[in-house]
């Protein structure tokens, strides 16, 4: 039985729809105060209705600093501190190399990775005051492990993810804050709905465990990493994807 993190202050980047919501949902369910951060503020107070408790929504674009910063100062307004960043948000849209423009690259670059640097030091203050700071990232097998046609710029970014990890994990260690990630396969989310049926059994058939996963199994994976009993572990990733990325090939799960 885990150590309960009921009253903790989480800040959840990205939260309003797919595995941030997944996240924030999680967290909420296990007694957190979340703060769901998006930037449409329609949707971050939507999801922060359906959470209940203490959940409240927060609108803020975290590729800037000002944006990030506001954030921060406002979680710690409300709340009183904050124990856990879970830096999740991340664009992926899908474009060749040969096709892809300067804007996009650095647009897809400062959500998801300059954007992480920003949530991280903005929320610094914060987590160095908490008793248990948690710093636990939303990277992905695709960079750091796999890649896909359109997603260079995205793979790049989750990829650049890990290398900040490392050297965050030792920066902030005298502080007895932890930096972590969680690195999602395939994932049920609300973008692939409009995929069809037919796209989403071919892409379960590449899972040794023959299914995708659920934004649930991301969230519990953060939670994890948030407890107690994960307090020496930093510095690490954990690859949540169904054996996805064990196949040498699809012959090596046979029929």
């Amino acid at each position: 039985m885990f150590t309960s993190i009921e009253g903790r202050v989480v800040v959840v980047t990205g939260a309003s729809r797919g595995i941030g919501k997944g996240i924030a949902t999680v967290f909420a369910r296990h007694g957190a105060r979340v703060f769901v951060v998006s930037r449409d503020p329609a949707a971050a107070a939507a999801t922060a209705t359906a959470l209940g408790g203490d959940a409240v929504g927060f609108a803020a674009d975290i590729s800037t600093a000002e944006g990030a910063a506001r954030m921060a100062d406002a979680a710690t307004a409300h709340f009183g501190g904050i124990d856990i960043l879970c830096a999740n948000a991340g664009i992926f849209p899908q474009t060749s190399i040969e096709s892809m423009d300067v804007a996009e690259w650095d647009a897809v670059m400062g959500t998801n990775l300059r954007g992480t640097f920003l949530s991280v030091k903005a929320c610094l203050p914060g987590l160095k005051a908490s008793t248990q700071g948690r710093v636990i990232l939303t990277s992905s097998i695709t960079g750091p492990v796999t890649g896909f046609p359109g997603w260079s710029h995205y793979g790049a970014s989750k990829a650049g993810q890990l290398g900040f990890i490392r050297t965050a994990a030792i920066e902030l260690a005298p502080h007895g804050i932890t930096v972590n990630a969680v690195l999602p396969g395939n994932i049920v989310t609300e973008g692939l709905d409009e995929l069809g049926e037919d796209y989403l059994n071919t892409m379960a058939a590449s899972i040794p465990l023959k299914r995708l996963g659920s934004t649930a199994d991301i969230g519990n994976a953060a939670l994890f990493f948030a407890s107690a009993e994960a307090a020496y572990i930093t510095g690490q990733t954990l690859v949540v994807d169904g054996g996805q990325i064990l196949p040498e090939s699809l012959e090596a799960l046979g029929s």
